[in-house]
């Protein structure tokens, strides 16, 4: 057996295991609010000259390790980054987001993707992941991640951003046979992606079904369940033993269909109470979150309690501490910092 010393402590927590603190890290924790970022930003103004350049994403991925010791620490990329590797090419500008010249709308379209092949278009995540699994070397996990199909499609038939999904769900609603197809071919894509991630040091991925809290349940059943189920057991069949998450903003309506989708981790956004979470899920599912990124802007006591009150309520066994979404542009570094030394020393108790 692997001595428990070596093994890092969220991949314990992901397994289920007991322990006196749970880990920490925060999604989106390389980004905006750090100085250094901005820094960088300046010198490569292109997200995905940024993202796709090994050595830049490394730099990147390693600021927040550097700054705060997390116990996870995530590459930095983006969900999009596999989607010209089947055939649909996009570009993200600074401000406004990923931009699709051709957004999918037809038969014509689908039919014409490509299987994916990460080691041909996505020579870089190999570069990235292998160094960053190098350097921190088992003193924290590394997180890789992936957007789930509903998501992904989301972006590709908008075309951009959106505030009411009306394209992608007239399409559900009008033409579901060629919806399903697209989804279906994505969710191919990604597990393909997210077995090269693990194949290349990732020790557990993160599937983001960002859009998909925007389902009714009926319609999330539909569209969106089915293909992270799609995914999560292709992957399962090949490397059983590498825990996934999954989060999806906004899912207070659709927690406990996320707990089907057949993922390890369930990570819960701050519209739920974390005690009324674990009573949805099962206490068999384990729980990532689920503290308001917006409380990284109170004052250093307010923080503690809320960390303290989260950690009570997950309990000791199956809990990664983190923000129920991403950090947000603005938010003081020092409250990052303070965020992650006092969830360091807050041990679990009754």
């Amino acid at each position: 057996m692997t001595d428990l010393t070596e093994t890092p402590l969220l991949l314990r927590a992901a397994r289920g295991e007991v322990l006196e603190r749970p880990p920490v890290w925060m999604m989106r924790q390389a980004g905006r609010y750090m100085k250094v970022y901005r820094d960088l930003r300046e010198k490569y103004p292109g997200f995905r000259e940024r993202s796709e350049n090994p050595e830049i994403a490394i730099e990147i991925s390693l600021q927040p390790w550097r700054a705060f010791q997390p116990d996870g620490v995530i590459m930095f990329s983006d969900i999009l980054t596999p989607l010209p590797g089947i055939g649909i090419d996009f570009d993200i500008v600074e401000s406004k987001g990923p931009l699709f010249e051709t957004p999918i709308r037809t038969q014509e379209q689908i039919d014409a993707l490509t299987p994916l092949n990460p080691e041909k278009s996505l020579p870089f995540i190999k570069t990235i992941l292998q160094s960053l699994r190098s350097e921190i070397n088992n003193k924290s996990t590394l997180l890789g991640f992936v957007g789930a199909p509903w998501t992904l499609a989301a972006y590709a038939i908008e075309g951009k951003s959106s505030k009411n999904y009306s394209i992608i769900k007239g399409m559900a609603f009008r033409e579901p046979a060629i919806l399903h197809q697209f989804l279906s071919k994505i969710a191919d894509a990604i597990a393909t992606y997210v077995r090269y991630q693990i194949d290349c040091g990732a020790q557990v991925v993160q599937l983001f079904d960002s859009w998909a809290g925007q389902l009714s349940p009926q319609d999330y059943e539909t569209f969106a369940l089915p293909y992270q189920q799609q995914v999560v057991r292709q992957v399962k069949e090949t490397h059983p033993d590498t825990p996934l998450i999954l989060y999806i903003s906004g899912s207070a309506g659709v927690l406990e269909r996320m707990g089907k989708s057949g993922v390890d981790i369930v990570s819960v956004d701050w519209t739920v109470d974390m005690a009324e979470a674990r009573q949805r899920l099962g206490q068999d599912m384990k729980v990532q979150g689920n503290i308001d990124p917006g409380v990284l802007f109170g004052s250093h006591d307010f923080i503690r309690d809320r960390i303290i009150d989260t950690i009570r309520k997950a309990g000791n066994r199956g809990h990664i501490l983190n923000l129920g979404h991403g950090v947000l542009v603005g938010t003081p570094e020092d409250n990052v910092r303070f965020f992650f030394e006092t969830a360091k020393q807050a041990l679990v108790s009754y």
